[in-house]
């Protein structure tokens, strides 16, 4: 059965319409993905010749045992984002007389060919067979072998059913961002540390070869949990977009804004209730984290902007770019039912600025709590609020009427890159540089909040403005209208 599955497989890849762009795509990941790869065996053969270097102060077998869970930390966290959920047409299958469970196993196998599966094997085995083998003997030496593929399962399919919930309850995505975060935040203020746990834990197991036997059966219970999941519902992934569901009709808050409200609310359920848009907003909430990484102390106290305003303008605009650059397309589907019925490009495009709006402020009073690291952030985020609701949101609408390209839906965000156009791009410059060569001047003759207030004040006067440019990019729309029409079609 698995080969007949992989052959239908194999005949459905080279069929397919778009078979040219997956074939170039995969190119393209396979060039990244060999060179991660030689990274990696560069890497796990240096360690070391790395480890000493990078922790002089410890012995080197604590500094390995502490860098173990740090890594598949941080590989979950990579996995959430670009690991994809293997799917299997399963509807032709699902009359015919094939036991789910045969179903479930290939979906279960298939997962395993991963990038992410591979990394461990060159990253931490040479130190494995060069160091422990010949100090702690070979039990030890299996031991470690066997942690670490068990944590590798473990991410593999914890990720997986965490994905699988998060597309029948979004609350369930929203829950999970919050515990990565608190846990990314206690580790920034070091109340706890990974890396101190990691070598308790791995210290413990080289004394006690017996306790790596946890890491399997932890793996197990996940690879368990995965598959009854699966099998109970079986279908989720597959007739998720076709399956009715009863949503309230009714967004109360957006009625006040009449017409352009009725579509921002019917666009919004489109996000709730599709894969990619949906992906497309909520890793917006992921990238709140993003913070911590441009946030420093040392930055903070010199008011040193010009090293931060990226992530602010980054973390309260991401939902807008990564869910604006497909404006249009994500309604390519249904787009000449658009045009055939009765509704004004004005109200419509005012819609998509409410929807827009609304997305900024939410980002923005979550991305708050930098506020408790100190209340620079806030002002700082002001300023990048007022800039992508005044401009980026013009920026993105404007681009939108040069693409001509279709997007499905109700396909998975991770490696898609269905839609993809010079548009995209060309959207990123920018959104990245017009914030600082407004910024630069002020920051050269330190007046930095007054390089704020001027950010502030070039995106109030572009909101402003935004009657000026509901018009505009109507009549763009109009005049694109049938060929964006006729590029959806294809």
């Amino acid at each position: 059965m698995l080969s007949t599955f992989l052959s239908h497989q194999r005949k459905s890849f080279w069929r397919s319409r778009n078979k040219g762009g997956s074939i170039a795509t995969q190119i393209i990941i396979g060039f990244f993905m060999l060179y991660f790869l030689v990274v990696a065996v560069g890497i796990g053969f240096g360690m070391t010749i790395f480890l000493p270097k990078i922790f002089p102060n410890q012995n080197v077998m604590t500094s390995f045992n502490g860098i173990i869970l740090y890594y598949f930390a941080f590989d979950f966290l990579m996995r959430l984002q670009l690991q994809d959920i293997p799917t299997l047409s399963i509807i032709p299958y699902l009359h015919l007389k094939i036991p789910k469970r045969k179903i479930i196993n290939f979906l279960n196998a298939k997962a395993l060919f991963s990038a992410f599966n591979i990394w461990p094997f060159f990253l931490f085995f040479p130190f494995i067979f060069i160091e422990i083998w010949s100090v702690d003997g070979a039990l030890v030496a299996l031991m470690y072998i066997i942690a670490i593929l068990s944590i590798m399962v473990f991410n593999n399919y914890f990720v997986l059913y965490l994905k699988r919930k998060s597309i029948t309850n979004v609350l369930f995505t929203l829950v999970g961002l919050a515990i990565v975060g608190i846990f990314a935040a206690l580790e920034y203020y070091k109340v706890i540390s990974i890396m101190v746990a990691s070598n308790y834990v791995f210290s413990e197991m080289a004394d006690k070869p017996y306790l790596g036997l946890v890491f399997p059966v932890i793996a197990s219970v996940i690879f368990i949990l995965n598959s009854n999941y699966l099998r109970r519902n079986l279908y989720v992934e597959e007739l998720g977009s076709k399956q009715e569901k009863k949503v309230s009709t009714d967004y109360a808050f957006l009625n006040r804004f009449g017409k352009a409200g009725e579509l921002a609310a019917l666009e919004l359920k489109l996000i709730l209730r599709h894969k990619r848009p949906r992906y497309s907003v909520f890793m917006g909430l992921f990238f709140l984290l993003y913070g911590y990484l441009f946030y420093k102390a040392p930055f903070i106290a010199a008011d040193s902007f010009s090293k931060m305003i990226f992530a602010a303008i980054f973390m309260t605009g991401f939902s807008v770019l990564s869910y604006g650059q497909f404006m249009f397309a994500w309604q390519s589907s249904h787009f000449d039912g658009l045009l055939i019925n009765k509704i004004d490009f004005k109200d419509y495009i005012k819609g998509k600025f409410l929807l827009f709006t609304i997305m900024c402020t939410i980002t923005t009073i979550l991305a708050s709590f930098y506020g408790f690291l100190s209340p620079k952030l806030l002002l700082l985020h002001l300023a990048a609020y007022l800039y992508n609701i005044g401009f980026c949101t013009v920026l993105v609408l404007y681009l939108a009427t040069f693409n001509y390209k279709r997007i499905d839906i109700t396909r998975s965000a991770s490696f898609n890159f269905q839609g993809m156009g010079a548009t995209q791009w060309i959207l990123m410059i920018p959104f990245i540089l017009i914030p600082y060569l407004i910024y630069l001047p002020f920051g050269y003759l330190n007046r930095p909040y007054l390089g704020l207030m001027t950010i502030a004040f070039f995106g109030l006067i572009m909101l402003f403005m935004r009657g000026y440019w509901v018009n505009y990019i109507a009549k763009r729309l109009e005049l694109q209208r049938y060929k964006i029409a006729e590029g959806f079609r294809e």
